[in-house]
């Protein structure tokens, strides 16, 4: 497979996972605008913008580890982290919206959240500029981490 297509589908892996997640937020703003949230929540039109952003730079990090290719351990478990954190990516909206659950979403984004770190350490070991790349979406899960639990807080 010719790397232009690796970078290609590494990109659209992680936009499928936005855009699986984005069909429950979609259907629950109304739920969500009921809600109880702290003062430091950013404006909504933020969140659109962001997440493109962090999701394309997760698909650039992931193309540097597919194109060094997954033939050895590290490889392979670096592959196998970062499709179960993308996974759990998606699953938090589809938890926290669509299951209108702000604990099952704060149990979930934890997890994300320590997925993240070892897909950090894990792609480090490979490429430490992938690593590097996910250094904001690691930032913005912790933002997201302490806005859901202070959500939960308030309601």
């Amino acid at each position: 497979m010719s790397n232009y297509l690796k970078f290609a589908l590494s990109i659209v892996i992680c936009l499928l996972a936005g855009i699986g997640g984005a069909v429950f937020t979609q259907d629950s703003l109304g739920w969500y605008f009921t809600l109880h949230k702290p003062l430091f929540r950013p404006p909504n039109w933020l969140f659109s913008p962001v997440w493109l952003l962090l999701y394309i730079l997760m698909g650039i990090s992931f193309y540097l580890i597919w194109k060094k290719g997954f033939y050895d351990k590290d490889a392979k478990y670096a592959f196998i982290i970062f499709i179960v954190q993308l996974t759990f990516n998606a699953l938090w909206s589809v938890i926290f919206f669509g299951g209108r659950s702000i604990v099952g979403g704060l149990i979930v984004i934890f997890v994300l959240w320590l997925l993240i770190f070892l897909t950090i350490f894990a792609f480090y070991r490979i490429n430490s500029t992938a690593a590097y790349i996910l250094i904001p979406y690691f930032i913005w899960v912790s933002y997201a981490s302490i806005l859901n639990f202070s959500i939960w807080r308030l309601n």
